[in-house]
């Protein structure tokens, strides 16, 4: 068990490395970006994305309020119910299930993509032409993560926020201006925007991990199936890693 606990740790750091090189090499060819490239990316894994992120954190919310509003009720403390469903989807639920549907949807389209390029040698046929490959297939990739998941988090935050309010009024009786008035007494600006910074994070740590992955995807099909398998379970992973640590960091 230890031998396995020990292995685990080291391949985990092994991945900071590699991913750590990759960013490295990233920010060098930011001034080589590819302004279409990065738009198509943008529409893809922001616009397309909405629909899953709407109906993920919706229910999110729905299901959260269902689950306090009885406890709350219970001991006369309603008037919070609004505060704690803001700030729960700001700090937590807004970006990490943004940034988990996003590594299951988005991410696992990258590294397929990648890694298909990859087994049919069109990355060395970019070698070949004297096109970088980081340069023109991570780095339009990585600035449309970094700036699309902070604006699914934000949007995801105000859905499941919605969601909340719509079982606290219509199933817990609770009024309209009970809800909001609680969301102005205890949400700080600052709770939505360490969120939206969390979510920034996690969309870098998509992109690259996707990225990595569909690069030194094996060959044959099988090669590309395990690597989209490994990119979606490293960037969960990361994910919530990167999430405990910036929230030491932040709160």
């Amino acid at each position: 068990m230890l031998e396995h606990v020990g292995a685990f740790t080291l391949h985990i750091f092994e991945k900071v490395g590699v991913l750590a090189l990759l960013f490295l090499q990233t920010v060098r060819q930011l001034p080589k970006i590819q302004r279409r490239l990065t738009i198509a990316q943008m529409a893809h894994l922001g616009v397309n994305s909405l629909p899953i992120v709407s109906l993920t954190l919706l229910f999110a919310g729905m299901v959260m309020t269902l689950q306090i509003v009885d406890i709350l009720l219970r001991y006369g403390a309603q008037s919070t119910l609004g505060g704690i469903m803001s700030i729960a989807m700001g700090r937590e639920l807004g970006p990490i299930l943004t940034g988990v549907v996003v590594a299951g949807r988005v991410g696992a389209a990258m590294t397929a993509e990648i890694g298909t390029m990859k087994v049919t040698e069109q990355i060395d046929a970019l070698r070949c032409m004297a096109v970088n490959p980081v340069a023109y297939l991570v780095v339009p990739r990585f600035v449309a993560c970094v700036c699309m998941v902070p604006l699914l988090a934000f949007y995801g935050y105000i859905i499941g926020t919605a969601g909340g309010y719509a079982v606290a009024t219509l199933s817990a009786g609770l009024t309209h201006f009970t809800y909001m008035n609680s969301i102005e007494m205890f949400t700080d600006v600052s709770d939505v925007v360490y969120g939206l910074i969390k979510a920034m994070f996690f969309g870098g740590i998509i992109a690259l991990v996707a990225c990595h992955e569909g690069m030194n995807a094996k060959s044959g099909a099988e090669g590309v199936g395990q690597a989209t398998t490994r990119s979606v379970v490293t960037s969960i992973i990361f994910i919530f890693i990167c999430n405990y640590l910036l929230s030491l960091i932040l709160y």
